[in-house]
């Protein structure tokens, strides 16, 4: 990225620089009045980002130091108090399939035309947060809340446009942790979820309340009730600024770190106004469990095509969503579907037959919903649900597992027992190898071996490995796991990546970038929080 002073004439605040050359559509989202917004919110709430992640370093290191994660005492009063969050929309009370993904002109309109009833636009996991990709996004956005995405594919000369009856649009933003180096604010990075939330909101809650619908979020990553705290400020500060009814921004929230599992009340509590729904980001609480928990021996986790929603501490994290939510008024989202359809018959059948497992599961827990990642997965998912929900109601609301038993933070924190493979390592450096190599060349949703594949599932990957080596874990076939172990695997695997996707993509590419970002975060004496921080740098760079 090029460094420059250079930026739009309606960017006018002396605060809010823009650090990159100008692009097209750049015009469209930087406006004088989203600007203004944007620096609003910079000057009201951006410092406090600063002190949440410093207090997430500080419960990691109790952690780190022995300490488990646990429901929080001062809290217990909310937990035991009857109240309900302020109500849900009417179109969205019915969320039985969503589909995910990037905002890709061509991806939004097949997502919104899949059938199916909520499409989530993706700023975060499935993103690679270039300068270009952030306005293209934004853009495609508007053009879709104003019912005029229309797009030609070049190789083909086929043309995609959006059906009469489109999903209903919710965009994600960034999580806390992501900055944007593009934009300063009395110059340092902003957070990019004020970047992603302000401009989305700014262009397009008129028309949405106009038609019946609403300014809409998801809100990733949040580790306690103060994450969600200072999220109920922000839109509480937009809706007073813009003159709207409090309650008129909505936002479903991720529950997929280990510490907001046993928060999910009092981030209920906290967004009781705004907030509609909790949603289990199953890859990513994976994820954190292996982060939260690197430093104890006894719950380090087998290779990650073990770890299902079946196995007792994930299908404990499942329930206990449904009951606090469901308890609250609020919607309990399931978790994602990353199979792709295969083309071949036989093994198509065994993917739909997984994916049936799985959602089945979901639905009869009591989940009002669940995640796909390609339109294809649709038509059984929603078969599912119509089961399990039936037409004639909206969701499982009325599904309270009240005479359900309590659930403790042992059954949360429960070791996960499985096997650790040399097969499953090697197909770990692969994935994460692929993946980075995809993403710091900006594309941020990938199929690989039949999985579409985001940041969360790359990070259990390569956070797998680290705690293997850190432990001192033996594989199946006996083989100690140490850096040597790994470099000597990533060597031979980044050989048969290049075998696999030919010498010309293989060269044109960024493979060797990236099994030095992978050598790098996987060997380090400290975990990376996050694989898309430094990511970002050879992003940016």
């Amino acid at each position: 990225m090029q460094q420059t002073a250079e930026r739009p004439s309606t960017a006018a605040s002396s605060s809010l620089e823009i650090k990159a050359n100008p692009i097209t559509g750049q015009e469209r989202v930087l406006t004088e009045g989203a600007c203004a917004l944007l620096q609003a919110l910079c000057q009201e709430f951006a410092a406090e980002v600063d002190t949440l992640l410093a207090r997430r370093k500080q419960r990691q290191q109790s952690i780190d130091a022995g300490a488990l994660p646990d429901f929080l005492p001062d809290t217990q009063s909310i937990r035991d108090s009857d109240w309900k969050i302020r109500g849900i929309p009417k179109d969205l009370l019915d969320r039985r399939v969503e589909i995910t993904g990037p905002v890709d002109r061509k991806m939004i309109i097949n997502a919104l035309n899949a059938g199916v009833k909520v499409f989530m636009a993706d700023f975060e996991d499935s993103l690679a947060p270039s300068w270009e990709k952030l306005i293209q996004g934004q853009v495609n956005l508007q053009d879709a809340v104003r019912g005029e995405i229309e797009y030609t594919a070049p190789e083909t000369g086929k043309h995609y446009q959006l059906c009469d009856d489109p999903a209903v649009l919710v965009a994600r933003v960034r999580g806390l942790h992501l900055p944007e180096e593009h934009l300063l604010f009395n110059g340092k990075p902003i957070p990019g979820c004020l970047f992603d939330f302000s401009m989305y909101f700014f262009h397009n809650y008129r028309q949405l309340l106009a038609k019946g619908s609403g300014p809409y979020f998801y809100i990733p990553k949040l580790e306690s009730h103060l994450e969600a705290r200072w999220w109920a400020k922000v839109f509480a500060f937009v809706e007073e600024r813009l003159c709207l009814q409090p309650g008129t921004i909505k936002c479903t929230c991720l529950i997929e770190t280990l510490p907001a599992v046993f928060e999910m009340d009092e981030i209920l509590y906290e967004l009781r106004s705004n907030i509609v729904a909790l949603n289990c980001g199953r890859w990513d609480y994976i994820f954190s469990y292996i982060k939260t928990l690197k430093n104890h021996a006894d719950r380090v986790l087998p290779d990650r095509q073990q770890v299902g929603m079946d196995k007792p501490f994930l299908s404990a994290y499942s329930r206990l969503l449904i009951k606090t939510c469901h308890k609250r008024g609020a919607l309990a989202m399931g978790g994602m579907a990353a199979f792709i359809p295969a083309k071949d018959p036989e093994v198509n059948a065994k993917v739909l037959e997984r994916v049936r497992a799985d959602k089945e599961l979901e639905a009869r827990n009591g989940h009002d919903g669940t995640w796909i990642a390609h339109p294809g997965l649709a038509q059984i998912a929603l078969e599912i649900f119509d089961d399990y929900i039936g037409k004639e109601r909206p969701n499982q609301l009325h599904i309270t597992r009240d005479v359900d038993a309590p659930i403790l933070a042992a059954e949360l924190l429960a070791p996960c027992d499985g096997s650790r493979t040399e097969e499953g390592m090697r197909l770990n450096i692969r994935i994460a190898l692929q993946y980075i190599e995809a993403w710091i060349g900006g594309n941020g949703c990938v199929p690989i071996y039949g999985l579409m594949e985001d940041a969360a599932t790359a990070e259990i990957s390569r956070t797998s490995i680290w705690q293997w080596i850190r432990h001192g874990k033996s594989l199946s076939n006996g083989k100690l796991v140490t850096k040597e172990l790994f470099c000597n695997m990533l060597t031979e695997e980044l050989a048969a990546v290049k075998k696999e996707v030919g010498e010309q993509r293989f060269t044109h590419g960024r493979f060797i970038q990236a099994a030095s970002l992978l050598e790098e975060i996987t060997t380090a004496d400290e975990l990376v929080d996050f694989l898309t921080l430094p990511g970002y740098r050879l992003l940016t760079a």
